[in-house]
């Protein structure tokens, strides 16, 4: 597996890795029900968190058929469902402080984590919406924690519409809610620029992948 360098945040200058409180998310209403949070640097010490992923998970390159084809999933992936230990405590943490935050709103915690490990501007997602499961038809929330070197995350209608980009890396949380999954898609789109390895950790609800 090859290695790619991290450059370091400058605002991110410790190995203590420490969660901030959640009361300073911000919420953007996005329309037809869906919602977006979003809390910048919500982890410090978030790029010690990512070498020490990137090099202790056991990722696996998954082979897609394409139409005729079989190609290359472009990301390194690894699952952690109910009830299995996280790679590592502050990911422990960190879902259950996103469930006892949103308990109320979403009525149901957060129990299962998948990991995406984007190595460098070439790894990408497609345009897409997590509707394995309840998520195509109720609504529900998707937390994605962000470690190593941003990249966009964009957002668009699924019916056609204008796009939303967000930054996101260094440990920026963005919660997608409401009925995010279902009205709207999103997708980390390939990089043309000079992009550094980034690891994103996606805490859902049971059922809803």
């Amino acid at each position: 597996m090859t290695a790619h360098h991290l450059q370091g945040s400058l605002f991110d200058q410790t190995d203590e890795l420490r969660l901030g409180s959640l009361d300073g998310i911000r919420r953007t209403t996005l329309g037809a029900g869906a919602w977006i949070d979003v809390l910048p640097g919500w982890l410090t010490g978030s790029d010690a968190l990512f070498e020490q992923l990137a090099s202790e998970v056991p990722w696996r390159a998954e082979r897609r058929k394409m139409y005729d084809n079989v190609i290359d999933v472009p990301r390194l992936l690894a699952f952690y469902g109910a009830g299995e230990e996280l790679p590592h405590p502050v990911l422990t943490q960190a879902r259950r402080a996103l469930s006892a935050h949103y308990a109320e709103e979403l009525g149901e915690p957060f129990v299962t984590a998948g990991l995406c490990h984007y190595r460098d501007g070439r790894d990408s997602v497609a345009w897409h919406g997590d509707r394995i499961g309840r998520g195509a038809r109720e609504d529900t929330m998707v937390a994605i924690l962000s470690v190593g070197s941003p990249r966009d995350l964009l957002l668009r209608p699924a019916r056609g519409g204008e796009t939303v980009r967000r930054p996101l890396g260094h440990g920026d949380l963005i919660v997608m809610g409401g009925s995010c999954q279902r009205t709207w898609e999103h997708c980390v789109p390939k990089s043309a620029r000079a992009a550094g390895p980034r690891i994103s950790v996606q805490f859902r609800p049971c059922g809803v992948r």
